[in-house]
């Protein structure tokens, strides 16, 4: 028995020190390393002992090093050019078979994020391993190989499908919000609308039930909304809570990225831009490098409405890096030339070539020189319909500056405007989808525009008309009002869908879509129902609209003679008006002062048409500045007309022009106003909601209203003194009481 046990004993000694004696030596080292150097020389003095572990965890390290560095720390190259790392890529090439699946797409993380080339024999060499092993990864692991195929351009990838596919049978499976986020916008391009809206139900779910600070989850799926181009708008409150919430703890890169999304899908959020505003101004002085500076300077340029010291750093620029500063300088109407021309050197991707473009047109000089007229020629084939119109007011501006064009109608001008005319209609035609064309026509305006593509448009919408649903009638409304085109067939689909569909649409998104309907003055069939089924769809929540929007949407409904008294009276109090002060603040100065006339004129509305509401008027002083700026202007038909009534009436002392009746609308004798072209639609002699409101208030105020339109004054019938006259008699003696 003695024996027995001792031999145990023994053979228990035995092991312990054989099991002490294969560690791993190698790991341990790797382990303790704390600096890319100190892993080089592990990996220099352990060539023959390294494993296919040993390379991953080594490559592994490398990048961690470099990512808790700042970026203008980091030293990437160094790395990437040092002998050991040439080492661990060989090894790694040897080794790839005997890898484990989440090792495999470790590595292939590592490498790019060390910004190994995408054709190196090492990267596609992972990438085939990888693809073999697709349908047996876990889905953390198909996330980050998803994201590295992003990293190499392969969006559009056969193998990009396939992980497309698998999210679609898997997507039950995924319980992490830091596995779906990146995921979902490395797949965006390939989802279907049902795995799009799946998508979104399972972000939803998940956001719930993730750690509020891991704001980086809310940020992605934000950015997965604004690349599938379909705005869910419950979902993006969702994450502008977060987000807003975390703001104290963003640096400006994040607040750069977050402020880019928002602003390309034109989505504005008071909270969140004061919360912001004031973490910028905290950060300020932290951008003493080009790449913060940029950034700070894009983010906070805009809010804070003041230029900063772009000149310290203009020279030190990269060409992308400068062209975040020159659209920042235009959206803040900057004109500092000597940092724009900074900023006009180095070769650029096709579309710095059409921003910089843009930016060149800007400039006191001279005429274009052929160099930069052959690269604009050469990138309009690869542009969409923004680009286009872009070169189209380019172009324009230069025929305005170059006296030589008049004496040269076959210029290059003209071949230019020649090839931008036949790429913008054959790119228009070839839609088939009208979610496309709204996408691309958007943001559209200018001369150019509205001769060669409005009408275009508009007929290829109405091809396109059974494709209206609650998805887009939010930006077919938008374009309608903002082209102002009327087009009744468009406007009774919306109604129609809108009407069917009111519990599909976020409460916010009602305001652009009655927006044509007020602002065009166009009453579709069921106006009544159309009207009513929104403004109760939105008064639930009214609360929770920004307050610059939701005076803007009371200002459309005044328009269409709607005053929803829940409405009037959670505008026309102090907290609330205190609240729109604070955020107009943070706007530029041109959406400053339309917003605060918009609340003007809304006062007005009130105070004329519901003086029950006892709603106090409280811009006689504004109006007073606003009139006094104004300095009275009246125009030459103005004039003409009021020369003309002093022959018609028996004297200029019977007519006044530019009479202010109370509440400040400035009125001729009789209530008599002149319509110019602002008054009607665009494509028709239609008259536009705002002018039948004056039209609405004076006959409250008590004067006999008599409107005389433009096209009417400036006929060829009326071509003559006389005719005028004859014209003004009949207005005046016929139409009147």
């Amino acid at each position: 028995m003695f024996r027995l046990r001792s031999f145990r004993a023994c053979c228990s000694r035995r092991l312990f020190h054989g099991g002490a004696v294969s560690r791993d030596q190698v790991l341990d080292q790797l382990q303790t390393c704390s600096a890319e150097d100190q892993v080089f020389d592990v990996v220099g003095r352990n060539k023959a002992k390294l494993s296919a572990s040993h390379v991953s965890y080594a490559i592994g390290q490398l990048w961690k090093f470099q990512r808790e560095r700042p970026h203008m720390l980091r030293t990437i190259e160094q790395v990437r050019n040092h002998p050991q790392f040439l080492t661990l890529r060989v090894l790694a090439e040897n080794k790839i078979s005997l890898m484990d699946d989440a090792s495999v797409v470790d590595m292939l993380y590592g490498v790019l994020r060390l910004q190994v080339e995408h054709h190196d024999s090492l990267v596609q060499q992972l990438v085939t391993e990888a693809w073999n092993r697709l349908e047996r990864f876990q889905m953390a692991t198909l996330s980050k190989f998803a994201v590295c195929l992003s990293d190499q351009f392969l969006q559009h990838s056969p193998l990009m499908g396939q992980i497309t596919q698998i999210v679609s049978q898997r997507l039950d499976s995924i319980q992490d919000a830091r596995v779906l986020t990146p995921l979902m916008n490395s797949i965006f391009a390939l989802v279907s609308p049902q795995l799009r809206d799946a998508l979104f139900k399972k972000a939803d779910f998940l956001l719930d039930k993730t750690n509020p600070l891991h704001f980086n989850n809310p940020r992605r799926v934000v950015q997965f909304i604004r690349n599938v181009k379909q705005i869910h708008r419950p979902l993006l409150e969702k994450c502008n809570q977060l987000l807003l919430q975390n703001v104290p703890r963003m640096d400006v890169e994040h607040i750069s990225i977050i402020l880019g999304l928002y602003h390309s899908m034109q989505y504005n959020n008071c909270d969140f831009r004061l919360a912001v505003r004031q973490r910028l101004m905290e950060l300020v002085d932290t951008g003493t490098d080009p790449a913060t500076f940029t950034k700070l300077y894009a983010s906070l340029g805009p809010i804070a409405g003041q230029e900063s010291t772009a000149l310290l750093l203009a020279d030190e620029l990269n060409p992308h890096q400068a062209l975040g500063v020159v659209e920042t300088m235009e959206e803040m109407q900057c004109r500092n030339l000597q940092l724009i021309n900074n900023y006009l050197q180095g070769s650029v991707y096709p579309y710095e070539v059409t921003m910089l473009t843009r930016v060149l047109s800007m400039l006191p000089s001279p005429r274009p020189d052929e160099p930069v007229l052959s690269r604009v020629n050469a990138v309009i084939p690869q542009c969409n319909l923004n680009d286009l119109n872009t070169y189209a007011m380019v172009v324009a501006k230069w025929i305005r500056n170059d006296p030589s064009y008049r004496h040269n109608t076959s210029s290059k001008y003209v071949r230019l405007l020649q090839t931008l005319n036949r790429c913008s209609r054959e790119r228009l035609h070839s839609f088939e989808s009208l979610d496309v064309v709204l996408e691309e026509v958007k943001c559209l305006s200018g001369e150019w525009f509205d001769e060669m593509l409005l009408e275009e448009s508009m007929v290829t919408m109405q091809k396109l008309i059974d494709q209206i649903s609650c998805t887009n009638v939010h930006e077919l409304g938008v374009y309608l009002t903002r082209t102002n085109y009327f087009c009744a067939a468009l406007m009774d689909r919306i109604a129609s869908v809108i009407i069917e569909n009111i519990d599909k649409i976020h409460y916010s998104a009602t305001y652009s879509i009655m927006l044509p309907f007020a602002v065009l003055n166009y009453d579709p069939p069921k106006a009544e129902e159309f009207f009513d089924v929104c403004i109760r769809h939105f008064t639930p929540y009214i609360s929770s609209f920004d307050p610059h929007l939701l005076v803007l949407l009371a200002y459309a409904l005044a328009l269409a003679d709607y005053f929803p008294e829940e409405v009037v009276r959670e505008i026309f109090n102090v907290d609330f008006l205190a609240k729109l002060d604070a955020q107009l603040e943070t706007f530029p100065d041109g959406l400053n002062m339309r917003i605060r006339l918009r609340l003007m004129e809304l006062n007005r509305a009130v105070c004329l048409e519901c003086p029950e509401f006892q709603v106090p008027w409280f811009h006689e002083r504004y109006c007073k500045q606003l009139q006094k700026r104004a300095n009275s202007f009246i125009s030459p038909a103005q004039q003409q007309i009021h020369k003309m009534l002093g022959d018609v009436l028996g004297g200029m002392n019977c007519a006044k022009v530019g009479v202010l009746t109370p509440y400040f609308y400035t009125v001729g004798d009789i209530a008599l106003e002149f319509l110019d072209s602002k008054s009607f639609c665009k494509n028709s002699w239609h008259m536009k909601g705002e002018a039948m409101m004056k039209k609405r208030h004076l006959e409250i105020l008590g004067y006999h209203v008599l409107q005389i339109p433009h096209f009417e004054w400036n006929s060829m019938e009326l071509s003559s003194e006389d005719a005028w006259k004859e014209y003004l008699r009949k207005k005046i003696f016929s139409e009147l009481p």
